[in-house]
């Protein structure tokens, strides 16, 4: 059986295994909160969908006595009812806030097709229930909500919280409905384009190498939909070609499939991905933002969550920003000690739940002395304490750090030290890298250790370290290769036939055991292999160990992604003052708390 049809299997395997409902709390129970189920029928992306939610009311709160509100809805392929979703709802109403938790267009037993977060239908149907919480809407049974603190008429005091695909919808809100106060959007992507067709040279107009593992296993829940709920509502059919997804979003998926980039195709495909991401609206959001994303995580990875940070900060939208330890790749249940788990409720006592409740105290309450922390903090998995693994920064640390590919596979500090030299390497019609099984952690399956096979692949390694090297952001590399076979065709209006490969950093210990940290890579389609060209590798947080070596490697392939078209030969020449070069974001001394 090929890799590729087993993850599928495994994918499917997920879509059939029921999901956790959480039982409603009864009516005061502990005198807390009670929850009660409501639908709402709103208008969006031109039509009228149905809203599942349960509206969390804790005990006391009434029209003399309201309080502020949050609103939040599930993952991609979840429901209000999972355990993570429901537990905002709960842990949030247990702290005196509204809470009204609800299910995404397409999922659960919310109506309408799976649109991808567009602000346009899910910015919207989102917008429908703020109304409700301003008391200008009621739900369809009548109920209505006349407890949530306003800041004028029809204008409600209200948060968003919600990670993954709850993450990116918050931002499609609050550029559609500037009344919302306060977002908190956690492991969420920045542009759809470059999370499932990521293309890390400077040149984003060129397509990338298409991650098919996490684009499918995706497209195979959103298809599965009427295994997880019978009777599905007529309104979440497409009957244009896909079951449950819009057409856009189908044609997407198909393209990337392909493999083929034709000029006319492609564009189709960046304009709908970048169309229904923050890329495209992050202008029209205002609202104060505290993104989380996870440094585990090759679905959306830090460059993402950085993307977003730097566009609203220059707009004068106050954002901040932390990474945390986990995200797609493993989950909450593989986090470390200590970090934020809202499945547990340990909001109080995780670094990023104080964060989190902070943000909320200031935007939600207005509570003008609370401080909501440094601009930037990050996770650091080398300290054992938990009470200490979290450094702050006033910004992302700079590129200060240089290194220079030399001809003999070392990288050196200094252009006098490269050696002159040329080195090959060539793909193979399969792939002969690996990197991981990107649905592995997802669903508990092992997963092989990183590979390269010999001959298809370069790399380059420094001196054992004499002292620890932490490295905090995303490094990058210029670099200039010779492909001829690659230069009779890339202009052919195909970007397919440009070349592909994948460059990333490795660890390696003095015993020779490599680490790929969380396993990421960087995938570029080279632009034009007769210039050189920039790569941006993913962001991590690492500290190289005193007796490590850090290892750069450009690889051929990657089972994880398609790949090259034919086999392209390529050859890397090194010179002192012609060679490439690795910079990397080096912190020296970071504070802690």
């Amino acid at each position: 059986m090929s890799r590729r049809r087993a993850l599928t299997l495994a994918a499917a395997a997920v879509l059939a295994a029921p999901l956790a409902v959480a039982v409603p709390a009864p009516a005061g129970a502990a005198g807390q909160y009670t929850v009660t189920e409501l639908k709402f029928t709103v208008p969006a992306g031109g039509r009228n969908c149905t809203v599942d939610a349960d509206l969390y009311r804790p005990a006391g709160v009434d029209a003399a006595h309201p309080a502020p509100a949050v609103l939040s809805t599930n993952g991609f392929g979840g429901s209000k009812s999972d355990g993570s979703t429901a537990a905002v709802g709960k842990a949030f109403a247990e702290r005196g806030y509204v809470a009204l938790v609800y299910s995404g267009l397409g999922f659960g037993r919310s109506g309408c097709l799976i649109s991808l977060d567009d602000p346009g239908t899910d910015g919207k149907a989102a917008s429908g229930l703020v109304d409700f919480l301003a008391g200008e809407r009621a739900a369809d049974d009548g109920t209505t909500a006349d407890y949530v603190t306003a800041d004028g008429a029809g204008d409600p005091r209200v948060g968003m919280i919600g990670g993954s695909y709850g993450g990116a919808v918050q931002l499609a809100t609050a550029a559609v409905d500037h009344r919302v106060d306060a977002l908190v959007p956690m492991i969420t992507w920045h542009d759809l384009a470059y999370s499932l067709d990521p293309n890390n040279a400077a040149d984003r107009s060129v397509p990338g190498a298409a991650k098919w593992q996490w684009m499918n296993g995706f497209y195979l829940i959103g298809e599965g939909q009427p295994l997880l709920v019978p009777n599905l509502d007529p309104s979440r059919v497409n009957r244009l070609g896909c079951l449950h997804f819009v057409t856009k979003a189908c044609e997407t998926i198909r393209t990337l499939n392909s493999g083929r980039y034709p000029a006319d195709r492609t564009k189709a495909l960046q304009e709908y991905a970048r169309g229904v991401s923050p890329v495209s609206y992050l202008h029209k959001v205002k609202a104060p933002t505290l993104l989380v994303q996870g440094q585990a995580d090759t679905l959306f990875n830090l460059n993402e969550a950085e993307a977003t940070y730097r566009t609203l900060t220059a707009q004068g939208t106050p954002a901040k920003m932390i990474w945390q330890s986990w995200g797609h790749s493993g989950g909450v249940r593989d986090a470390a000690a200590g970090e934020l788990n809202l499945d547990e409720g340990n909001l109080e006592t995780s670094y990023v739940g104080r964060r989190i409740l902070a943000w909320f105290d200031r935007y939600l309450h207005k509570k003008k002395g609370v401080d909501t922390g440094p601009a930037f903090a990050y996770h650091r998995d080398w300290i054992g304490d938990p009470d200490r693994t979290y450094a702050t920064a006033s910004q992302v640390p700079p590129r200060n750090r240089t290194l220079y590919l030399s001809g003999d596979g070392k990288l050196v500090d200094s252009r006098a030290e490269v050696a002159r030299g040329s080195r090959e390497y060539r793909n193979r019609l399969v792939p002969t890298s690996h990197s991981e099984s990107s649905l592995a952690g997802l669903i508990g399956l092992p997963d092989p250790a990183p590979y390269d096979t010999k001959g298809t692949y370069l790399d380059w390694t420094t001196e054992p370290l004499t002292q620890a090297m932490d490295v905090v952001g995303a490094p990058r590399a210029t670099l200039k290769v010779t492909s001829p076979r690659t230069e009779r065709v890339q202009h052919s209006g195909d970007a397919a036939d440009k070349l592909v490969l994948f460059a990333k950093l490795y660890d390696v210990a003095p015993d020779g055991k490599k680490t790929l940290v969380h396993r990421l890579v960087s995938p570029v389609r080279v632009p034009d292999v007769t210039k050189p060209f920039t790569v941006s590798l993913p962001g991590i947080v690492h500290r190289y160990e005193k007796g490590h070596r850090l290892r750069f490697v450009v690889a051929a392939s990657d089972g994880a992604y398609l790949g090259n078209e034919g086999v392209k030969p390529v050859t890397v020449t090194s010179a002192p003052q012609d060679t490439g070069v690795l910079d990397l974001p080096v912190v020296r001394h970071g504070r802690h708390r």
